[in-house]
């Protein structure tokens, strides 16, 4: 494809494609596949979690272990199934043990995450856990910002969430997702306003290449 530009992508299975080969992420050699989602959103909605767990590795898709099955009762709650909206994570591959992923990890998959955003260009951008509300809004904590939505540089609304896989743990939390989701419902019917929040480069650190920088200054811009 040469030198990557978005505007090459004609389908997120292009994206897809390219970026399992054009990706330095290390867990690549530890992990059965890389994990995606292959079609685009009809409401507008993304989530962004953490990484794929043992069941994800194994079938090549998003959040359908336990985690994702306590996210499809979540979706009918508020009458949303999984074909309504799409779901990603910050790390395309499984760690070991499922770990937390590094800074390493997660810095190699940046520009294939910003790729399918840029592509699918969100309604809005639901983090779900700690590690994908680091990449949106850092310094916050989800237990202090969980269930209500931030502006964004980008332009796209950041919903903080926490993870389904952390109420699984923890009943409580459970609950707590219920009410968020309720909430996000609210504020896709422009019912609840956004929080502003400003932050000078909120997507990606500044030691990085050229070639991802651009395609940060891409989603940026539109």
């Amino acid at each position: 494809m040469g030198e990557m530009k978005i505007e090459n992508f004609k389908s997120l299975k292009d994206i897809h494609e390219y970026f399992a080969v054009k990706n330095s992420c290390a867990l690549k050699k530890v992990a059965t596949q890389p994990v995606y989602e292959m079609m685009a959103p009809s409401s507008g909605i993304v989530f962004i979690g953490e990484a794929p767990g043992r069941n994800e590795d194994k079938q090549g898709k998003p959040f359908v272990g336990a985690a994702g099955k306590l996210l499809d009762e979540l979706l009918k709650s508020i009458d949303y199934t999984r074909e309504d909206v799409y779901v990603t994570n910050v790390v395309k591959y499984r760690p070991p043990s499922n770990r937390d992923p590094s800074v390493e990890e997660k810095d190699a998959c940046r520009v294939w995450v910003n790729a399918e955003l840029i592509f699918l260009k969100p309604k809005v951008i639901v983090t779900l856990g700690r590690h994908a509300l680091e990449r949106f809004l850092p310094n916050l904590k989800i237990s202090l910002v969980h269930g209500q939505p931030y502006s964004h540089s980008t332009g796209i609304p950041i919903f903080p969430m926490y993870h389904p896989a952390a109420a699984l743990y923890n009943p409580n939390l459970k609950d707590t997702l219920a009410k968020d989701f309720e909430r996000m419902k609210k504020f896709l019917n422009s019912k609840i306003k956004a929080t502003e929040y400003e932050i000078e480069e909120p997507i990606i650190d500044k030691s990085v290449s050229k070639e991802k920088q651009k395609a940060i200054d891409e989603i940026l811009e539109m």
